[in-house]
């Protein structure tokens, strides 16, 4: 790739970029677009009267990056809240260190890249990105020295730039959690694998174990009921037995004579109440003999499943009788913060495997049907889980291995003889020819087949294979990353900030369906905006020294994002879950495997070029990385893991001083309620055929011929 063609691309994304941000500019003003751009605040706020005959509205302006700029970090912590305050954070930390290589790189490595073999240049605009590549020094230069040294300044400034990063927030996550209101979360423990007793229920072994071991610090507990299995039993348990006597009747109707419309209709009726009256008749029986065998299933006696009457009253009474079945999971509460820390960090039991304590997530984080869940079945479901990833790897690595050994068919054949027959078809050597150019494209290059060929040379084989191809491939590594950072990242910022599919549906709803768009706000995407941004840290990491054309084109990418993020949070995004800033270990890890890569992969560059000395003296910066890391690890991360027991502790007392303790534990309860539904939910008052979870039991003297059997309705 010629250099004229990267900056033709440049200039194209930043055309497109400049016209997608004129363009929101006045889209913003336009007051149809109200609920896209200002979701937030109209969430908060009345909108302001437009007046619809503004010249200014139509002009482009760059007041919201303006806007965007002088914004300050406590104005986006109350705005976005902390979540809003670290991951900007992240963007500031790119900025910096980013900055700091783009300097050493652009002023020190590219001049030697470029003059790194005696060889005659032409206009630069013309010249390929090859040049500007670690791949243009020649082996055995000692120029080398000036990518090692590069090379430990990046490190060291990432490491210092990390260092007061974590410091600082974690002080900021001290502060939030002294300083927000009171959580439910930090009273309540969940408590799961609670053995069952004949003799007790769940909520008697519970109330009896806590107050005989933390009879000073319990308070209460909740108890989770196991309603949705019930259910589901529940209906398939009505539904079969009403099918097999509907089908017993249809066949004795149909053994008598032919009859009229009429006496259809109440043949029909009759059919529906005696197999009605005989379903209850069974359920009557059932139910009055008692029993003390437990569902394998579900855990509850056979004597649970009922069937419902025609009476709504009644409907409603069983329905619940139904759903009050109590799991082995409960929710205890605690009188203070501290007291619920130590009960789910302490081990209760001898047997590992009851009375399983945790803390509690919070309350809109609780997913109910999941706590029905027996413990002794989530590690066999990690485990599933982990089997399946592997087994998929596995699955997608043997076509792709197949397809890139039809580019080596004469080391094909050597390792599967049985596939010569197949390989000598004229069809199959034309097939391999088109591979082999299309492999030409790739940064690791197909012609590495022997690396799957024996798993004993596999560590070699990948040593040797890596850093070969980036140094025989520097341009094509250059040109894909730095592309790839142009239209996934420049664009990619201009779409966040025009918000298209937004803006389509509200015109969508405007002008075609003729409504009022509905006023629902977005939260913040960080699971698709945290692993951008980290992606792109690591492809700057590991390119600096080898290509550092692709720093300025990474920075103008992080100005961006700084300006559309913070006008996002300020004008878009509404905070709904707040974690106090618990991804940014996860961050600094990343950060420091990206660091740790670019030293490995230098490492293997300069062995490459018979350069020892820059290769051994890169060594102790892998080792001074990780030990920092380490460092970080067991000075900062615990904070974040873990509540400190003095900021719990004065927590607690300074609740108690303001007399806000009874009001909280008032609240518990309230906090972690299970959602029920019954019978009448849906109804609205009205008995009706169908509804949204179902359909309702019916008189079956009202029941037309037509219409297909009745439904035991089924509560979400």
């Amino acid at each position: 790739m010629k250099l004229y063609a990267l900056l033709t691309s440049a200039g194209i994304n930043i055309a497109f970029c400049a016209i997608l941000l004129s363009l929101y500019s006045i889209l913003r003003k336009q007051p149809s677009n109200v609920s896209v751009y200002f979701g937030r605040r109209l969430a908060q706020f009345s909108p302001k009267p437009h007046d619809p005959f503004c010249f200014e509205r139509f002009v482009p302006s760059p007041g919201w990056m303006v806007k965007a700029w002088e914004t300050s970090e406590e104005e986006i912590l109350s705005v976005g809240g902390m979540d809003a305050v670290v991951f900007l954070r992240i963007v500031v930390f790119s900025i910096r260190i980013f900055a700091i290589a783009a300097i050493i790189c652009i002023f020190l490595v590219l001049p030697v890249n470029y003059y790194g073999q005696a060889v005659h240049h032409g206009h630069i605009p013309s010249e390929s990105l090859d040049v500007f590549t670690i791949g243009n020094i020649k082996e055995g230069s000692k120029w080398l020295w000036v990518h090692c040294f590069a090379l430990y300044v990046i490190s060291c400034s990432a490491c210092v730039l990390l260092y007061f990063e974590y410091k600082s927030i974690t002080n900021m996550r001290l502060a939030h959690i002294t300083g927000s209101p009171p959580n439910p979360s930090h009273f309540a423990v969940l408590v799961r694998s609670i053995p069952w007793s004949p003799e007790q229920s769940y909520s008697d072994l519970v109330k009896q174990f806590f107050i005989n071991y933390h009879a000073s610090s319990y308070l209460s507990h909740q108890m989770v009921s196991d309603s949705w299995t019930v259910h589901k039993l529940v209906i398939f348990n009505y539904n079969t037995k009403l099918n097999a006597l509907i089908m017993s009747k249809n066949k004795e109707v149909k053994k008598g004579t032919r009859s009229t419309r009429s006496s259809e209709k109440r043949s029909n009726s009759g059919i529906w109440t005696d197999a009605y009256k005989m379903l209850q008749t069974s359920s009557m029986k059932q139910s009055s003999t008692p029993s003390l065998i437990r569902c394998s299933i579900c855990g509850v006696s056979p004597n649970s499943f009922k069937i419902l009457s025609n009476d709504p009253v009644k409907d409603k009474v069983d329905l619940d009788s139904t759903t009050s079945e109590e799991g082995a999971s409960a929710f205890v509460f605690f009188k203070t913060r501290y007291a619920a820390v130590v009960a789910s960090q302490v081990l209760q039991s001898s047997n590992p495997m009851l009375w399983v304590t945790d803390l509690a997530p919070e309350p809109h984080d609780v997913y109910w049907s999941n706590l029905c869940i027996p413990y002794k079945q989530l590690w066999i479901r990690r485990i599933t889980t982990l089997l399946a990833a592997i087994v998929f790897m596995f699955l997608f690595l043997l076509p792709v291995t197949f397809v890139q050994g039809l580019t080596q068919l004469e080391q094909l054949q050597q390792t599967f003889p049985f596939l010569r027959g197949i390989l000598k078809k004229s069809s199959v050597p034309v097939l391999s020819n088109c591979l082999q150019l299309n492999a030409s494209k790739s940064i690791i290059s197909d012609s590495q087949w022997s690396v799957f060929s024996s798993v004993k040379d596999l560590p070699t084989e990948l040593a040797r294979a890596v850093p070969t191809q980036v140094i025989l491939s520097p341009d094509i590594l250059a040109s894909f990353f730095m592309t790839y950072v142009l239209t996934s990242g420049w664009a990619s910022m201009s779409f966040e900030v025009v918000q298209v599919f937004a803006l389509l549906c509200n015109y969508f709803t405007r002008f075609i369906l003729k409504k009022d768009p509905s006023n629902e706000t977005l939260s913040f995407p960080y699971h698709t905006e945290i692993p951008k941004a980290l992606l792109f840290g690591l492809l700057g990491f590991t390119c600096s020294i080898l290509a550092p054309l692709i720093l300025p084109i990474l920075l103008v990418y992080f100005f961006l994002a700084y300006l559309v993020y913070r006008n996002q949070i300020i004008n878009v995004y509404i905070s709904k879950y707040e974690s106090g800033g618990k991804f940014w270990p996860i961050v600094h890890n990343t950060t420091i495997f990206s660091l740790v890569l670019a030293q490995i992969i230098a490492i293997g560059v300069f062995g490459l070029k018979r350069s020892p000395v820059p290769s051994g003296f890169t060594i102790p910066l892998v080792i001074g990385t990780l030990l920092f890391n380490e460092y970080c690890r067991q000075r900062f991360r615990p904070i974040f893991e873990n509540h400190a027991a003095t900021v719990l502790i004065e927590m607690d007392r300074q609740d108690e001083r303001n007399g806000r303790m009874e009001q909280i534990h008032h609240q518990l309860h309230s906090a972690y309620h299970q959602p029920k539904r019954t019978s009448q939910d849906s109804s609205k008052g009205e008995r009706s055929n169908h509804s949204e979870d179902g359909d309702s039991i019916q008189d079956p003297e009202d029941l037309k011929p037509g219409l297909t059997r009745p439904i035991l309705r089924t509560p979400s």
